[in-house]
């Protein structure tokens, strides 16, 4: 009996061994690890969202998420990790975007180990893809956002009385105040320069033009990048552009001309700026006082900000395109084939594999 038990044990312990050594890389056939720059950047959460949606969606796939909480160093390590366990593809939504060498250690670590690898969203530079043939980004055109939505407010100031309405001080320029995304970041670039540079392009005729906002000068934290000192260094987040706006709402009036206009580079800090206006019972969606808000993402909650009457409009990233595009590209590699096998429906870049997801107008 003994003897019986023993053998038994023994048996166990084998197809434990066996059944781990198999699992080493998941019941699937296919590993994907991605990698988030920040769980709490509202528009990545979304992509997220839509992004695990279509995975679990999907047989023979195993993933993991990781979250770097903005800390490229953390995310450098949660890479090798994946490399050295075991993977098939690294999608990465990189932490740092003003310097390629991040994102070039990454590509070189994949290439050793013979791993496709796909960045999205936060922009890489043309030679770090260039650099490995497996190797792809699917973002958006990093200077579009801004034309649309210098578009969206040429179109807005335009229509009706608008010009007159918003220009408190009769004097034919909006004055208006810039919430900027981080240092070195394209989109952030994009969005500030040619949002400007667009509307007053299409307001041309008009007599009217936008013009930086003496309060922009409230922000000592500005880095010189070729822009500054036309904006408040908000950094993406809601938290970190009401408080710029507080101290800018607290410094100058909003009835003298001095702010008459909010341009953000994204919605959580076109949704900051509002916290602050509607704490001086600005923006609360009826007829009254006003100070146009615009941003960029077209999130939910900006969304119902602007069918509630509090913000304008926005410019729409479209999550669920760009996590399709995403694992579209993702089942290239996972059929066996080089990331950029077929890119039917897509737009690439020229010379490069960057592929381009469109933005669009949201104004609901």
């Amino acid at each position: 009996m003994r003897k019986s038990m023993a053998v038994l044990l023994a048996l166990v312990m084998i197809i434990s061994m066996f059944s781990f050594v198999g699992c080493d890389k998941g019941s699937a056939d296919f590993v994907v690890d991605v990698f988030f720059y920040d769980y709490t950047d509202t528009y990545i959460s979304t992509v997220r969202s839509s992004m695990k949606t279509q995975l679990d969606a999907m047989t023979g796939v195993q993933y993991t998420f990781y979250d770097a909480a903005s800390d490229q160093a953390k995310q450098t390590e949660q890479v090798d990790t994946a490399l050295t366990r075991g993977t098939d593809l690294l999608i990465v939504n990189i932490v740092t975007t003003g310097s390629v060498d991040a994102a070039q250690n990454i590509v070189d670590a994949a290439k050793e180990k013979d791993v496709a690898v796909i960045f999205f969203n936060r922009e890489i530079a043309d030679s770090v893809v260039a650099s490995y043939d497996n190797c792809a980004f699917v973002g958006t055109d990093p200077d579009e956002a801004g034309y649309m939505q210098g578009q969206m407010m040429a179109e807005y100031l335009l229509k009706d009385e608008n010009l007159a309405t918003y220009d408190l001080n009769d004097d034919k320029e909006i004055a208006y105040i810039m919430l900027r995304g981080e240092l070195g970041n394209a989109e952030a670039f994009g969005r500030t320069l040619y949002s400007v540079q667009k509307a007053n392009e299409l307001l041309a005729d008009s007599g009217y033009t936008l013009v930086p906002s003496v309060a922009n000068a409230t922000d000592n934290t500005q880095p010189e990048d070729g822009i500054s000192p036309y904006f408040l260094y908000g950094n993406w987040s809601q938290a970190d552009a009401k408080a710029l706006m507080d101290t800018a709402l607290s410094t100058y009036s909003l009835t003298d001309g001095s702010i008459e206009l909010i341009i953000a580079n994204n919605d959580d800090q076109a949704l900051g700026a509002i916290e602050s206006l509607k704490e001086l019972n600005y923006n609360k969606g009826t007829a009254g006082k006003f100070i146009p808000v615009f941003g960029v993402d077209a999130t939910s909650t900006a969304q119902t900000a602007i069918s509630e009457g509090s913000m304008v409009g926005s410019i729409k990233q479209d999550n669920v395109a760009m996590a399709t595009g995403i694992l579209f590209f993702m089942n290239n590699v996972k059929a066996g084939k080089n990331v950029m096998a077929v890119t039917t429906g897509y737009n690439i870049d020229e010379g490069v594999a960057k592929i381009r997801i469109p933005y669009a107008i949201f104004i609901g």
